[in-house]
């Protein structure tokens, strides 16, 4: 047997294995796990000069993997952009922007992560962002992606104006005389920035390190990057060749209605062709609808407000049949973007099709999100293998459930919002992910709140509590399910010889301490293949 380069003692390790669940130490060989057992079968290991980390009695557990993420966007536009992320008033975000702007001398003032459910046609156009940025040209957009702003300056740069013709599936928000607000809605955000100066591959490959650290940090191992292109896929390799990604990172590909079925497969090929080391391409992405705050969301039934009305799916159902059909013939996996519950049904029943013209094999397709699900559609998930790829994070009292989503679906509809423990009853598999930089990237706050369905510490009433997860279902959900999700079960998901060396310590027992602390739980250590990716206070 080889001997150990690295040995953890003194811990309580769960091990998620069913063959040893639980163990009290484990020993690192090759960047993958040797052995587990006994502190003193482990140091029997260990070789000469090998590192020792005492846990001193804490809990490990193996790393988690984040199953939808926006990796390379967001830690370029947090690490670079104005983070808008706390203002909660017009006065707030004015004052947040401008004392960015005035911090640098950049062509373009750019800002991220505004909340949509507090800010939208109501409150928020270019005579706002005027007011904060007067003099260059400013693009803001909200923490979801699915909505942005431009100033006057930022209007006129990118050439909108009242003779702009709306993308598909999109829209500039435009006054009475039809004249641009300012606002812009889904496919318009990538519109106007395919006409801004590009930004250089740089900085995206600056802000995927900046990201990779976070991710480390909150004990992240590995990653899905939830909608990658041209763009990602370059920098991605260059990172993966160049030996810098510790983070393990696979990928899904966006699709658009306007591709092909032949078109869509030679592009998603020639992306998986390209995966190397730490990095590879593997799924299918699909946008079937938006969201509810803009309105977006595709819904079986009209929306409940005064003003009603509905959204269409992004695609026409005979296309999602033919692109999921083709698509899983190749062995991608298909990963959907669904709110609505007309966008999970048209989902499920395009997985069907490929499933019918295909036959089953162990494709785990993803249905993301899931923020409105029509009942007679839980038990599909079962039957035709999908996976439930959740956000429990949004599953509580505020705003943009309380004030939007609400009133917009109505009394009858609000009991499935968010039904993750019918889902996982109903036989599901789920798999947790935070959606970054939508929401926090943190596991942890997220793993509260689909235990408690409150927001961090409690002190509101649940949000339909009787969809609350157990603490073993959101851990699985991070580990072993987002193995799964992922493709990787054989590398993650549990602590087994053989398998890599992908843990994380942590400063307290989250299956013992009060679930309004879980939230606040630190990773003191983060091993990926065995490497030390973070160390904190051990």
């Amino acid at each position: 047997m080889p001997r150990a380069e690295l040995i953890l003692t003194e811990a309580r390790i769960v091990t998620l294995d069913p063959g040893r669940p639980m163990a009290e130490a484990l020993a690192v060989a090759g960047g993958r796990v040797l052995a587990v057992g006994t502190s003193a079968e482990i140091r029997a290991l260990a070789a000469p000069g090998a590192e020792v980390i005492a846990a001193g009695g804490r809990l490990v557990l193996p790393g988690f993997q984040d199953s939808h993420i926006h990796l390379q966007d967001s830690g370029q536009d947090y690490s670079r952009n104005a983070d808008l992320g706390a203002a909660d008033t017009p006065e707030a975000l004015v004052a947040q922007l401008a004392a960015f702007a005035a911090g640098h001398a950049r062509p373009w003032v750019l800002g991220t992560g505004w909340d949509s459910a507090l800010f939208g046609a109501g409150n928020l156009d270019r005579h706002l962002l005027d007011r904060a940025v007067p003099d260059r040209p400013c693009l803001i957009v909200a923490s979801d992606g699915h909505s942005g702003c431009l100033n006057s300056a930022g209007l006129a740069a990118v050439g909108f104006d009242s003779g702009t013709a709306d993308p598909r599936n999109g829209a500039l928000v435009r006054a009475r005389d039809g004249t641009p607000t300012g606002l812009l809605l889904e496919t318009a955000v990538p519109f106007a920035e395919s006409r801004m100066p590009a930004t250089p591959d740089a900085d995206f490959a600056q802000g995927v390190l900046w990201a990779q650290a976070l991710a480390h940090r909150h004990g992240l191992t590995g990653v899905l990057d939830a909608k990658v292109e041209d763009r990602h896929v370059r920098i991605y390799r260059g990172l993966a060749e160049a030996g810098l990604l510790t983070l393990r990172i696979g990928a899904t590909a966006l699709v658009s209605p306007e591709d092909r079925a032949a078109q869509a497969v030679e592009r998603l090929s020639a992306f998986r062709a390209a995966g190397t080391g730490r990095f590879g391409v593997h799924s299918a992405k699909f946008f079937l609808d938006g969201v509810i705050e803009n309105r977006t969301a595709a819904m079986i039934a009209p929306y409940s407000d005064a003003a009603g009305g509905n959204a269409p799916l992004m695609f026409p159902p005979d296309r999602i049949a033919r692109l999921f059909t083709v698509l899983d013939a190749a062995r991608f996996q298909i990963h959907v973007h669904a709110i609505g519950d007309l966008a999970t049904r048209a989902a499920l029943d395009g997985i069907a099709a490929a499933r019918a013209a295909n036959g089953a094999w162990p494709a785990r397709p993803q249905i993301a999100h899931l923020q409105v699900v029509d009942p007679a559609d839980i038990p599909r998930f079962r039957e035709l293998g999908a996976m439930a790829n959740i956000q429990p994070l949004w599953a509580r009292h505020e705003p943009p459930v309380d004030e939007i989503a609400l009133p917009l679906v109505g009394r009858r509809r609000a009991r499935w919002i968010y039904p993750f423990r019918s889902l996982a009853q109903a036989g599901a598999e789920l798999a947790l992910s935070s959606d970054w930089g939508v929401s926090t990237l943190n596991p942890f706050a997220i793993i509260e709140t689909a235990i408690t369905r409150q927001p961090p510490g409690g002190g509101v009433p649940a949000f339909l509590p009787q969809e609350r997860l157990d603490r073993w279902q959101a851990v699985l959900g991070y580990t072993r399910g987002a193995a799964r999700a992922l493709w990787c079960e054989d590398e993650a998901g549990s602590l087994a010889p053989g398998k890599a060396a992908d843990l994380i310590v942590l400063d307290r027992d989250i299956f013992a301490c009060p679930a309004t602390e879980i939230g606040q739980t630190r990773v003191v250590l983060t091993l990926a293949a065995g490497r030390v990716v973070h160390r904190e206070g051990i």
